[in-house]
Formats: structure tokens, sequence, C-alpha cells
């Protein structure tokens, strides 16, 4: 399932130009598609046509979050995705897109990888973290597969990674000097006195006491 080319030639593309961003010239000729709010990622996704398709986002990882969301919900995960991050993109360091990462998504190959997602139905693109309310750390218990990462207090930080099992997960160390264990495995799992789930950047709307990160059954396709 893993970094297996999609087999076509370089598909339609579109754009979605998320917020005030600029156009980046080696995206010049193609179609664009402002993007403003969720819906109208919602109307865009719904519109697609059943042939191979490249969608090219540039934007932020909440944006590329929110692209992913809707094309798992649609089970449209054949379209193609290029990304074109901002600089301080989890994803782009995940999936080493940096210079030339807009001509990259135009022109690139497509290879599916793992989807991750959560037990709301919402696709991650870079990174997630369970945090507490008060900053002192999430009280719980939080496991990888059957290994636990931590019992007590802490913060967990979730990643997809570009192979299988799928993620990596890791307490979030005090000690800036000490290497972090990161532990990969199919899915990450909280139990908690309560926690806010942070997503891509965006924390969510309220505290919660359970939480899962896991490996979707079908991998996402990403031109680079």
């Amino acid at each position: 399932m893993v970094s297996t080319p999609s087999g076509t030639e370089t598909a339609p593309a579109r754009v979605l130009l998320f917020g005030v961003r600029r156009l980046p010239r080696a995206l010049r000729g193609l179609p664009v598609e402002p993007v403003a709010d969720p819906d109208a990622v919602r109307a865009l996704v719904e519109a697609l046509p059943g042939r191979a398709t490249r969608i090219i986002v540039v934007g932020a990882d909440a944006d590329l979050g929110q692209v992913l969301t809707r094309l798992m919900r649609a089970e449209k995960l054949d379209v193609e995705l290029g990304f074109v991050p901002d600089r301080r993109s989890r994803t782009r360091r995940i999936y080493r897109i940096g210079i030339g990462a807009a001509r990259r998504a135009r022109a690139g190959r497509a290879h599916r990888v793992p989807l991750i997602r959560d037990d709301t139905g919402t696709a991650l693109a870079g990174r997630a973290s369970w945090q507490s309310t008060d900053g002192d750390g999430v009280t719980g218990e939080a496991t990888v597969d059957d290994t636990l990462l931590f019992e007590g207090v802490a913060t967990v930080d979730i990643e997809p990674i570009e192979s299988l099992p799928g993620l990596r997960a890791s307490v979030r160390g005090r000690a800036r000097l000490v290497p972090r264990r990161w532990v990969t495995g199919r899915a990450a799992q909280l139990g908690s006195e309560g926690a806010v789930v942070v997503r891509d950047g965006v924390a969510g709307p309220r505290a919660v006491t359970r939480s899962t990160f896991y490996r979707h059954q079908q991998g996402w396709l990403l031109v680079r």
C-alpha cells in the first residue's frame, strides 16, 4: 500500500489557494479555486469528477488536513494531492517537501502513503497533540499499539510517517538536550481526566477523556 506510484501520468490538476496566499509561479496557467472556508472545501470535493484528478493545495497543514478529511469522507482517496506548504509546516518536514514544492506538485508522480485519522473522522496532515487545558500536561495514560507511552502527567505529539505501520508518537520532553523517544505503530490511544486535541495547530472545541489516532484502511496519494 505504501509508497506505490499511482500508475497514472500527470493527472488534470487544479489549485486550491487558501487564505491570502499568492499563487506560485510554477502553478500559473492551472485552474485556481480561492478557498475561504471549510464549506467551500466540501463543495469542491463533492464536485470532483470520477476520473483521475490532481489537487494542489497551497496553504497550511490545517488546510491540507481539511482536504484530506473531505476526500476520506467522500471515499475519493484516488485523487492525487500535491502540497505547497508554509515554511513552518510540519507536513513539509515529515514528507521532505521543500524547495521546488510547487513544481513537483504540478509535474511529480503520486505515491500512496498512510492516512492517519482520529475517532472523530478527521484526517491528520502533519502533527497532532494531546494537551491539557492549563498547560501542565494531561493526566492519564497513552499507548501506541501494545506499548505504554506514558502513565501519569504528560503532553503527547502524534505524527504520520511515510511507511507502515503508519504513525509515531512521543512524550514531549521538557529538556531540549534529551533526545525524544518516538514509538511507531498503527494506533495511538489516550485515556485521561480531560485533554485538548490539537490537530495541525487547530485545537478542538472541548476537552475529551478519550482520543485515538489510527491508520485508515486506505492511504492517500501524495505527489512529490
